[in-house]
């Protein structure tokens, strides 16, 4: 799998973030970073518990970090090297759930 341009990232991150509620995806440190925020623990642990199921099932796993209601999110495909369509298609499902 390639890596996205940087054009290609900037439509990429458009049509995901259309019609979003909350925080917006952005790209940090050439990552694809969004910050997830829940009405308490349970409800966080239970979208990484869905999307983990999601993640295994596509061999893609994303880098996070979770503390609380919070749920921090960063997805780069490390095989090459840096932002792909599947760090896109994995964001899109989460935004889903």
């Amino acid at each position: 799998m390639e890596t996205l341009s940087l054009a290609a990232i900037q439509r990429q991150l458009g049509k995901l973030n259309e019609n979003l509620e909350g925080t917006a995806w952005v790209i940090e440190d050439n990552k694809l970073h969004k910050e997830f925020m829940f009405g308490n623990f349970i409800q966080a642990f239970g979208f990484m518990t869905q999307v983990a199921i999601i993640a295994e099932s596509m061999n893609h796993h994303p880098e996070w970090f979770n503390v609380y209601k919070k749920v921090i999110v960063d997805l780069t495909t490390h095989e090459a090297g840096g932002i792909t369509e599947l760090d896109f298609e994995l964001a899109s499902k989460m935004a889903n759930i």
